[in-house]
């Protein structure tokens, strides 16, 4: 066997051992072994994914997916967050949860590889807790370990380049492991769950995000309830094997393995804290230039205005992500062109920085047209890896620079607790004025909250009054 062969067999086994021991330390741990400030981050992972999922609730395309689910369910088993109470069949649940909570560009994400972690998962636990009457600590702990599970996945196999959009690639094996934690699977059904749903993985290309193709909104759902069928079918013997995941991820896409993430320091890091939280609704990779762009803006003097921006370099780590006309909000929210024009004009980049009318601003138009993008060099190391600067030149001949060289919202530079709930109070306070106060007292983690079932938590969170 020549030395390529032996570090390939090697690889494989090392993701075996890996991918078997961190199913079978999940099973194994209790509620008590997850520290409080774990916990309280997960409701707050849980507050800011459902409010993602709210923020969509106007959106026409997610408008008529639900309504032909609605159309189609038979039974009332989960709740759909999008402004209403109506509850339909689990896996529709799901599936439309997660494609509002991808929808508006808000869910958070972990930072240590591209992987969104609560939107691979939370679809999945908020209709299985509903349908099974989870307790809120089981929730919870479904919460915490769902994410550990593809979060070490993810960063086990991190596709540099980017080609490979991470959402089709991880969503089944998330979707599984919520499913069967949720459910109180053992260890051997959990594994024929998870390796059944990487056998599901499919693969979408980056370009389609920046293109504005919204079937990339729906990746993360579909693969997510793709993992959950596969829960359903593991209790029935169906399965996939330890090697899968390495046949799937090395084998055929090519990526080699770092087995030593999928194992190690169990119990004593926890996924869920490394992750990022958006008050900016576009892709994170961006939100270093919005920063810029903001303090840009902060420095202007009172003689200044956006319309006298003649034009706008920006150096980025991605430059790739460019479209000077983007034709879908979408590609608006991947576009760093329409990003520091929108930022520029709005003062801010919500979710109006990219609405169609955005798109549609003449003065948006304009300075879109007028960016000038140029990679970041030298590249930077973590936490300092997506930075942006950018100068703006103004008609009378002034310069103005600015550089932002890490996003607020990561775990080197995090929001408080207050601004997230705060975010989510913003999106959902029309519809639903007690969910951010009802998740906020579940934060508190005392016995009768964490007790009482997941269920009445949800009557409570989505009450008009």
């Amino acid at each position: 066997m020549d030395t390529a062969m032996q570090d390939n067999s090697r690889d494989e086994k090392e993701v075996a051992d890996g991918v078997r021991a961190l199913l079978d330390w999940t099973v194994s741990v209790r509620l008590e072994d997850i520290p409080r400030p774990v916990l309280r981050k997960a409701v707050m992972v849980m507050t800011d994914n459902m409010s993602a999922m709210i923020a969509a609730r106007s959106e026409p395309q997610v408008q008529q997916v639900q309504q032909q689910l609605l159309r189609e369910g038979t039974h009332a088993d989960a709740t759909v967050f999008l402004g209403g109470q109506q509850r339909i069949g689990r896996i529709s649940a799901a599936l439309i949860n997660g494609i509002a909570g991808s929808w508006c560009e808000l869910d958070e994400g972990y930072r240590l590889a591209p992987c969104h972690g609560g939107l691979y998962t939370l679809p999945a636990v908020l209709a299985e807790a509903e349908t099974f009457d989870l307790s809120v600590a089981q929730t919870l702990r479904a919460v915490v370990l769902s994410y550990e599970v593809i979060a070490r996945i993810a960063r086990c196999w991190i596709f540099p380049q980017l080609t490979l959009h991470p959402h089709p690639q991880n969503a089944a094996i998330g979707g599984a492991a919520a499913s069967g934690i949720a459910r109180g699977f053992d260890a051997h059904t959990l594994t024929e769950a998870v390796t059944s749903a990487a056998s599901l993985t499919t693969v979408g290309h980056f370009r389609h995000a920046v293109e504005g193709a919204f079937v990339r909104n729906v990746w993360a759902a579909v693969g997510c309830t793709n993992g959950m069928r596969a829960a359903d079918w593991a209790p029935c013997g169906i399965g996939g094997t330890l090697n899968t995941l390495y046949s799937v991820f090395t084998e055929l896409l090519g990526q080699q393995p770092q087995p030593q993430f999928l194992a190690s320091d169990l119990g004593k890091t926890w996924a869920i804290t490394q992750g990022y939280h958006k008050i900016h609704g576009c892709c994170q990779s961006t939100h270093s230039a919005v920063e810029a762009m903001l303090l840009a803006r902060s420095r202007m003097g009172g003689d200044k205005r956006p319309g006298d921006i003649d034009r706008i370099e920006l150096e980025t780590h991605r430059p790739g992500m460019s479209n000077k006309y983007p034709p879908t909000t979408l590609a608006a929210r991947f576009s760093f062109e329409h990003v520091v024009a929108a930022t520029a004009v709005y003062g801010e980049a919500g979710v109006d920085a990219f609405s169609t009318e955005a798109l549609e601003h003449p003065d948006v138009a304009r300075l879109r047209e007028r960016v000038e993008i140029r990679r970041f060099e030298p590249a930077l190391p973590r936490p300092h890896d997506r930075p942006a600067r950018l100068t703006l030149h103004f008609n009378d001949g002034e310069k103005l620079s600015s550089e932002c060289l890490v996003a607020r919202g990561g775990p080197e530079h995090p929001f408080e607790e207050e601004v997230i709930y705060g975010k989510a109070q913003h999106i959902a306070a029309d519809v639903y004025p007690a969910f951010v106060p009802t998740m906020r007292a579940l934060a508190d983690l005392d016995e009768q909250g964490m007790q009482s079932r997941w269920r009445d938590a949800v009557v409570r969170l989505t009450a008009k009054a």
